[in-house]
């Protein structure tokens, strides 16, 4: 059971999930099975989303960037049948990023709707001291989620890239190359500098390696919504607390000034065994 295991086969297990381990994986090179692996990263994860939620407030990022990315629960959304689509298919996280203490305030984990890209920036809203420029991709539903979210009190723009033809033959699966992009300022009066989504969409890159079930072509998927949202939730607490910045040499959380210290991964899953 996972509250047999010691603290040391437990920061074990986290620490190679958070690296993008497989949970058969890790069961080969821990010893451990499947399922109690799957039962630890599922309540370090609930206990990650409460640290997530204590810690995260009152915030004075001046810039945010957000974007989503997309993952799938169980089948992708062309293999659902009738009525499978609340708790299948496609799902999506919306990330928020300062990019200049690299921290993620807030993220959300759900179908791409309107009503959750609200939940997404009335989240972000909440835990923010002063007013802050904004900067998201096309997505229609960001424009009323913001004005809703935020008011007046805030200072939004778009940004759309362009991208070339998918490439046909061997190299398909490269990514596209952008061609070109196209920044609106959609309300207040934003700094058109630095109206831009590339370092959100750089964290896009970390999440996808850094957990397995956001690997594309692979089989580790979800089969739960609840275990994506875990896995998502361990994610960005040991990303903000526990993984040093290459640029910043810091925690995001410490540059941020959420902490002034490095956290451990063993105080990582104490903290959220509580």
């Amino acid at each position: 059971m996972v509250n047999r295991l010691s603290i040391e086969r437990r920061s074990q297990v986290i620490g190679a999930l958070v690296e993008g381990n497989s949970i058969r994986s890790v069961e080969r090179m821990t010893g451990i099975h499947r399922d109690t692996i799957m039962r630890l990263g599922f309540e370090a994860g609930k206990g990650c989303h409460k640290l997530a939620h204590e810690k995260m407030r009152n915030l004075s990022c001046e810039r945010v960037q957000c974007d989503e990315i997309w993952s799938y629960v169980r089948k992708k959304q062309a293999q659902l049948k009738p009525g499978e689509s609340v708790r299948a298919g496609d799902f999506w996280t919306f990330v928020a990023l300062d990019p200049d203490t690299k921290l993620v305030p807030t993220y959300f984990t759900g179908k791409r709707t309107a009503e959750n890209a609200y939940a997404f920036m009335s989240d972000l809203r909440a835990r923010l001291t002063n007013r802050v420029q904004i900067s998201t991709d096309g997505l229609v539903s960001y424009i009323r989620a913001v004005e809703d979210a935020f008011g007046g009190d805030v200072d939004y723009g778009q940004v759309v890239k362009f991208y070339d033809a998918e490439p046909i033959g061997p190299g398909r699966y490269s990514p596209p190359k952008v061609s070109g992009q196209e920044k609106t300022v959609i309300s207040g009066n934003p700094d058109e500098r630095h109206i831009s989504t590339s370092l959100v969409e750089r964290q896009n890159l970390n999440m996808r390696m850094s957990m397995r079930r956001m690997t594309r072509l692979t089989n580790g998927f979800s089969k739960k919504p609840e275990h994506l949202k875990a896995a998502v939730a361990l994610h960005f607490a040991h990303y903000n607390f526990v993984r040093i910045h290459k640029s910043l040499r810091v925690t995001p959380a410490m540059a941020a000034g959420v902490e002034n210290r490095l956290w451990s991964l063993q105080e990582l899953v104490e903290e959220t065994s509580r």
